[in-house]
């Protein structure tokens, strides 16, 4: 007896465990990553708002909230992958705006904004009418050497304000008579050849007269006087050449302010610059 009463006593311990231990404390990376998402979202936005234009961002508003049918008829086709794009333009109510034409090709079709007018002076019909205007011009090159030799004066190019045709001096082939408004051959001969292809179309136009710099300084410059008159001398050509007088909205002389080429003395500054508006400008 005396030897149980000298054993040691047994204590037991229970640990006590609690399930998920491991796991605790991760909610504030749910919570970081939400913000990261909508940090980038916000960016995203700022992003957009500074590269589009109003009319790209209208269309975007328009996606994300259409007033209009998305979809004409059902989606569905008759075998695999049968079924319409919500994209196509056999889908979706189209105003003609976009990268495709009024009246699109099978292979350019997907290529529309949504909407349901035809708006025939959008970016796409105007760059169908310029590219018309362009070719026309070249057209006349096949007619003769002397027209050929005529359309080395004319540049072309598509801006914002719509097609700029630019008629510039040549060496030893002036538009106008030395420092004085006084149109060459020459210069009628284009500004007929422009007039032409003009009345293809019924957009406005705008006449621009540029001219070199002059090699020394003067007191009075002449610059002002000798570029706007030379776009007024331009615009009269046109319009004796059958060029409707209500179709031009303006006539500006630029000065030596608006170089061609880098050499402010460069001869093909001396230019007269028509251009066919866009309707919507």
């Amino acid at each position: 007896m005396a030897g149980r009463n000298d054993a040691a006593p047994v204590i037991i311990k229970r640990k006590k465990i609690v399930g998920g231990e491991g796991h605790h404390g991760g909610a504030w990376k749910v919570a970081y990553a939400d913000f990261v998402t909508a940090m980038m979202a916000f960016f995203m936005l700022m992003w957009l708002l500074n590269a589009t234009t109003e009319k790209q961002r209208k269309g975007i508003a328009d996606y994300f909230s259409p007033t209009i049918p998305l979809s004409r008829i059902s989606g569905g086709g008759d075998g695999s992958f049968g079924g319409e794009s919500v994209f196509s333009e056999d889908q979706i109510a189209q105003n003609g705006t976009g990268a495709s034409s009024l009246k699109p090709s099978d292979e350019r079709q997907a290529l529309g904004q949504t909407g349901t007018e035809a708006n025939e002076d959008d970016a796409g019909s105007f760059a169908e009418r310029a590219q018309m205007i362009e070719e026309a011009l070249m057209g006349h090159g096949s007619e003769s050497a002397v027209m050929d030799n005529l359309l080395r004066h004319i540049q072309t190019r598509l801006t914002d304000e719509g097609l700029v045709v630019e008629l510039s001096d040549l060496e030893g082939e002036p538009l106008f008579e030395g420092r004085t408004d006084q149109p060459t051959p020459t210069a009628t001969a284009l500004v007929a050849v422009v007039a032409e292809v003009f009345g293809l179309v019924d957009n406005p136009v705008a006449v621009n007269g540029h001219v070199a710099a002059q090699p020394e300084v003067l007191i009075e410059d002449p610059s002002w006087e000798l570029s706007a008159s030379r776009a007024m001398r331009a615009r009269l050509s046109l319009e004796a050449a059958g060029l409707a007088g209500n179709r031009v909205l303006r006539v500006t002389g630029h000065a030596d302010r608006k170089r061609a080429y880098r050499n402010p003395m460069a001869i093909r500054n001396n230019r007269i610059e028509l251009i066919l508006i866009r309707s919507d400008v």
